[in-house]
């Protein structure tokens, strides 16, 4: 019997061979490594379909193969069973009746496989924990998915094309530039196929065992899992729960309107609209008000709080609004969405109040950027009694991410502390180490936040507001981005740096940036609040020229005798 090719991680056409697991003779059973192939998307696994008998190996490590390709020779007695090389190794014709049953014991499993599960497992599975992660849709979650990563190339993509558009600003010309909102697409899914793919490798090359399917709870010791017609009983000492999060629904009469996107169908769309309006002017509305504004779509944001990203200090909230109807975007807060319909000429309309008054916007597509609520359906929580928080919203745990049940731990947004990926994977580092006997305790102090915004913002810390509303004695030093060298050679002079200082404790409490490279310069913030680094310690550090990290020197500068390159 051959045993050929069939399939490739990634949709790839060819593949190398890499390390081959067997020899001529070898005795192979259902689901014994063959061996492995490599592809621009890291390595996989070819396992076997069959049992017997190795006869010839037809390939040999290094070799490039196609689809189709035989790569052994077995001699076997399961001849009419149908062979799937890539890792659905099963008996085919048996299976259309019933599944397999297969029971597994483990240190640890996790079910989820978003940034708080995937990485938990791997940093598990590297201390010598014997690890099982369950995924029932895709690995990396929604951030990789539908989230993180693919807006971040759409925005990308955006700024690209405003670049070009505003390229004489830079002495050059570029005429005539175009959106091809196909290609845009196909290039996001082509980086978040390229980081699945990566996952799927990691997990493979550190040992833990993947089951795709849905997991539950049968007992607190106990997951059950089901794919198909498959079923797997998984008995475990610990167990992680990194189900992650939804989209929230909202009651407006008309949302479910075919011209009404959310945050994930919004990432499918091919079609670059001339106009959209955004409902909901958080994190996710603003990004895609930005990206799609830096396309050249004619946009709307409508919030329903008094300004857009609450999250984030006045000071910077009102900086984004202004740099927004810079833009062209407008801007509605304190307004309140109570009707979507379509128009005769087959526009959106959205109907909404504002004061006493009713207003209406007409546009192409709108798009729904409300948030998202823990994903507890399907778990079977009451099987265990695991406690929620007020109102059912995520799962209670305390600063170990321990459940009220001592063995079940729960992190990322499941838990409903911070719904942010590098949060979530944090957590699962300081879930596993509590697992494993080390009492960590999660720290929320010092969490950075960035806003893919143009230009970015990024946060950490206390702003201003919370600082005072707590009774502490502070000064706040600022800097603005157009005082400093790079970002004017950038062309991104917008924006400003400030710097909390708690002047009793003698310590940086909070930091925040609006302008080019907030998200890479609140790393370094971020060390500096975790780690109680002085002023002093800032200042005496060289920080190299011309770079954007100059204005934290600056602004360190300004907690004392004042910032060296700016005066007012």
């Amino acid at each position: 019997m051959e045993i050929k090719l069939e399939n490739i991680s990634g949709n790839n056409k060819s593949a190398k061979v890499g390390k081959i697991n067997i020899k001529v003779g070898d005795k192979i059973e259902i689901n014994t490594v063959l061996m492995q192939l490599e592809t621009n998307k890291g390595n996989s696994p070819v396992k076997s379909g069959h049992t017997g008998e190795v006869k010839e190996i037809k390939v040999s490590e290094g070799d490039e193969v196609q689809l189709g390709d035989t790569l052994v020779v077995i001699d076997s007695k399961d001849e009419s069973k149908e062979s799937n090389s890539q890792g659905i190794n099963f008996d085919y014709f048996g299976t259309m009746i019933s599944g397999k049953k297969e029971e597994i014991d483990s240190d640890l499993t996790i079910i989820g496989a978003g940034p708080g599960g995937y990485v938990a497992a791997i940093y598990a599975a590297k201390q010598g924990l014997k690890t099982v992660i369950v995924e029932k849709e895709y690995f990396g979650g929604t951030c990789l998915n539908v989230g993180c990563i693919p807006t971040k190339a759409l925005v990308k993509s955006s700024e690209v094309f405003s670049h070009m558009v505003n390229c004489e600003e830079f002495g050059l010309s570029c005429e005539n530039p175009k959106v091809n909102m196909t290609n845009v697409i196909d290039r996001k899914d082509k980086i978040k196929d390229d980081l699945v793919s990566g996952i799927e490798y990691l997990l493979d090359k550190n040992n833990v065992k993947v089951i795709k399917g849905e997991g539950s709870f049968k007992d607190k010791n106990t997951v059950f899992a089901k794919s198909g017609k498959d079923e797997y009983t998984i008995h475990s000492k610990n167990i992680i729960i990194a189900t992650g999060s939804k989209i929230s629904k909202i009651n407006i009469p008309g949302i479910d309107s075919p011209f009404v996107l959310n945050s994930t169908t919004a990432l499918e769309n091919k079609n670059l609209p001339e106009s959209i309006t955004i409902i909901g002017g958080g994190v996710i509305g603003m990004e895609f008000a930005f990206m799609y504004s830096n396309f050249g779509v004619n946009v709307n944001v409508v919030e329903y709080m008094p300004r857009v990203l609450t999250m984030v200090s006045k000071r910077i909230s009102t900086k984004t609004t202004s740099i927004a109807r810079q833009k062209g975007i407008n801007i509605y807060t304190n307004s309140k969405v109570t009707k979507i319909e379509e128009t005769e000429d087959k526009k959106a309309l959205v109907i909404f109040e504002n004061g006493n008054k009713e207003k209406y916007l007409t546009s192409e597509n709108i798009l729904v950027a409300i948030g998202r609520e823990p994903n507890i359906n399907g778990l079977n929580l009451d099987n265990i009694g695991i406690e929620l928080n007020e109102k059912g919203r995520g799962i209670k745990v305390d600063d170990r991410l321990r459940s009220n049940i001592e063995n079940i731990y729960a992190i990322g947004d499941v838990n409903n502390k911070i719904q942010l990926a590098h949060v979530a994977s944090h957590q699962g580092i300081v879930a596993v180490d509590n697992i494993l006997g080390k009492e960590k305790h999660m720290d929320y102090s010092a969490v950075p936040n960035v806003i893919f915004t143009s230009p970015e913002i990024a946060t950490v810390g206390m702003d201003e507001k919370q600082a005072k509303d707590a009774g502490l004695n502070i000064k706040v030093s600022r800097f603005p981005l157009s005082a400093n060298g790079k970002a004017k050679t950038m062309g991104e002079e917008e924006g400003f740096i400030e710097i909390i200082k708690d002047i009793d404790a003698d310590k940086i409490i909070g930091a925040s940036i609006i302008g080019a490279d907030a998200s890479t310069l609140i790393s370094a913030l971020t060390l500096i609040v975790q780690n109680n680094i002085t002023e002093e310690q800032i200042v005496d550090t060289i920080f190299p020229h011309p770079t954007t990290g100059e204005i934290i020197h600056e602004a360190a500068l300004g907690l004392g005798i004042g910032a060296l390159h700016f005066y007012e």
